[in-house]
């Protein structure tokens, strides 16, 4: 590990079994005599609580404490995250182990940094219907409401005699006849959140009151229940697992031709859309905790990756800001259901292709100084309770509002343009050219105030302010947008196969809004109706733009504002730093950039101050 260059080992984080076979049976022998190697090697050891494996004895003392899905049926021991964040006795139980390991490992050296549990949210694991959570959802809807005839009015349960006398007559909102109420689902959601919240926070604080060794968590991709701004809050560090070849064909929303010319390589955008959500959730500092080093095991179809894109990926996380990028992992299991997963070295310890990209990035990163982030000239709002909102009110199957959001940022990034995720508690828009916010269904006042009043030239819609807090409809009618006399009057989804074509190219997808008010036309379809509309420093988008109409109102946008802008071809990227350019070339050939070629599957840097 030492002569690859790796300074961290993760360890830990599944080996509650190990640590206590038995109930109050501890072993720490192996794990002392571990971080010992490790640390006189000169690694650092970043330690995991074993939170997401329950072992099986537990189910013994608390056979309710298994998650149940919106089925109604447990989510069984045999593999791993099978809890429920509302299970006080787990929670408990989680707190106790966490301790003893704080207490034991807190001021050791070598333990340099922690890691709350694993992936969050992983195996669609934060919403629970269980009867513990019940119980939970009711007392967290009390606190939120203090009265029942609050909660009736918040949610409109007047609608289909819904009305509810106690608190206690509130169910989950699952298995109902047919879909259920709105606010109630956002409710929930609301909650399932703040219980992935909480379970955290009792960890951090206990880890905190043993070490100084900042506390990570690893989030994954694309996983948007629970939120991750508010889980981030209580931690030092936040880390994601990149696994590009896995997320192409079930996470990035592609069709089969792109899939097909990234297949080894993964989207051209999806890893850094993350790596600028993570850096905004962990306030400029984050981590790659997992980084795929060749084939998986667990998606649709798990290929090798091309020669050079272990090495691509991570000076593309460093180009983003990545303080550390963590290979997972070192040894590929022989056994159980990762043994298909590749490591840096194969199971019989031989290296494993990987190693000598890994090797390589050693050696570039020992020539290389350290990258320094600076403000990017966009800024795009990133809003968790907006994924919820469209999760429970979609309109039309298939329709996201993360989707939404990631088809903004690839048009942001063909445009040559870095780019800052923000969360929608922004309320400081200064340094910023543009401020680009699709899909927030419910916008605070003092975020539309902030935004009114900011320099910078600001995107919304669709479906921007189109819900109260409490789900309800908002009149004035939305977008409601302060000293603006525009309003959606009628909205609709669209067939996929029914695209209405903007009159200069491209064309709405999906969904579309009618709109009418003042404002200068931006973009209209082809009989004439407004599809977005500007005024002052706003422009209201009424519709969900193919990738023809956002180039137009991007690039638009950039000679607005005077900001200069590329067309990049497919694959090929770029990144500004405060002091370099990086293209990065996903394509399996090499591509010409302003600064030069590309290698396939390469990265170039340009020293630009």
């Amino acid at each position: 590990m030492v002569e690859a260059g790796l300074t961290w080992v993760r360890i830990g984080e599944f080996a509650w079994s190990r640590l206590e076979p038995q109930p109050d049976e501890l072993n720490f022998d192996w794990l002392d005599h571990a971080i010992d190697v490790l640390g006189q090697a000169g690694l650092k050891v970043v330690l995991g609580t074993p939170t997401a494996t329950p072992p099986r004895w537990m189910l013994d003392i608390y056979p309710d404490m298994l998650a149940v899905d919106a089925e109604g049926r447990p989510r069984g021991f045999g593999s791993r995250r099978h809890y429920c964040f509302s299970h006080a006795g787990y929670r408990d139980e989680s707190c106790r182990i966490t301790r003893l390991l704080a207490e034991r490992y807190g001021d050791n050296p070598h333990v340099a940094a922690w890691q709350t549990d694993n992936e969050y949210g992983c195996h669609d694991t934060v919403l629970s219907y269980s009867l513990v959570a019940k119980v939970a959802f009711r007392r967290w809807l009390r606190a939120r409401y203090g009265e029942i005839e609050a909660l009736n009015t918040a949610w409109g349960n007047v609608f289909w005699s819904m009305e509810y006398r106690e608190f206690a007559e509130i169910e989950l909102p699952n298995l109902t006849v047919t879909e259920a109420n709105p606010a109630h689902c956002q409710d929930f959601r609301r909650f399932s959140s703040d219980q992935v919240a909480l379970f955290n926070r009792m960890q951090v604080q206990i880890l905190r009151e043993h070490s100084a060794a900042p506390i990570a968590h690893n989030y994954m991709g694309r996983v948007t229940e629970f939120d991750h701004f508010k889980t981030g809050d209580d931690l030092d560090i936040a880390s994601w697992d990149s696994y590009p070849l896995g997320f192409l064909e079930d996470r990035v929303g592609a069709d089969s031709a792109h899939q097909r010319a990234f297949a080894r390589q993964g989207d051209p955008d999806f890893q850094a859309f993350h790596h600028d959500l993570y850096r905004s959730v962990g306030k400029g500092r984050w981590w790659i905790m997992e980084q795929q080093p060749g084939p998986v095991n667990w998606a649709p179809s798990n290929p090798a990756p091309l020669p050079g894109m272990v090495r691509l990926w991570s000076w593309e996380a460093f180009a983003h800001g990545a303080e550390a990028v963590c290979y997972f992992r070192w040894r590929q299991a022989p056994f159980a259901q990762e043994q298909m997963h590749a490591g840096l070295l194969r199971p019989d310890s031989v290296d494993a292709p990987a190693l000598a990209e890994v090797r390589q990035v050693r050696d570039e990163l020992a020539e290389a100084g350290t990258v320094t982030q600076a403000q990017a000239p966009v800024a795009l709002i990133f809003d968790y309770e907006a994924d919820w909102a469209w999760s429970v009110q979609p309109h039309r199957v298939g329709l996201s509002y993360f989707q939404l959001v990631f088809d903004t940022y690839r048009a942001l990034r063909r445009a040559g343009l870095s780019v800052d995720i923000l969360p929608p508690t922004a309320r400081d828009f200064r340094g910023y050219r543009a401020v680009l916010a699709p899909g927030l269904m419910h916008m605070a006042d003092a975020l539309k105030e902030a935004l009114a009043g900011a320099e910078a030239q600001t995107i919304l819609g669709p479906r921007s302010g189109a819900r109260r807090e409490n789900f309800a409809i908002p009149v004035p009618l939305p977008p409601d947008w302060p000293g603006w006399d525009l309003t959606v009057t009628r909205v609709e989804s669209l067939r996929a196969d029914c695209p209405m074509s903007l009159n200069g190219g491209g064309a709405i997808t999906g969904y579309r809004e009618e709109i009418e008010g003042a404002g200068e036309m931006i973009l209209a379809l082809d009989n004439g109706a407004p599809v977005a509309m500007a005024q002052g420093n706003v422009t209201y988008l009424a519709g969900w733009c193919d990738d023809a109409a956002l180039d137009r109102l991007v690039h638009r946008l950039c000679d607005q504002i005077g900001l200069p802008h590329l067309d990049l071809p497919q694959g090929l990227r770029c990144r500004d730093t405060a002091q370099e350019r990086f293209w990065i070339n996903y394509a399996d050939q090499p591509q010409i950039s302003p600064d030069g070629e590309v290698p396939a599957a390469g990265v170039l840097r340009v020293v630009t101050a």
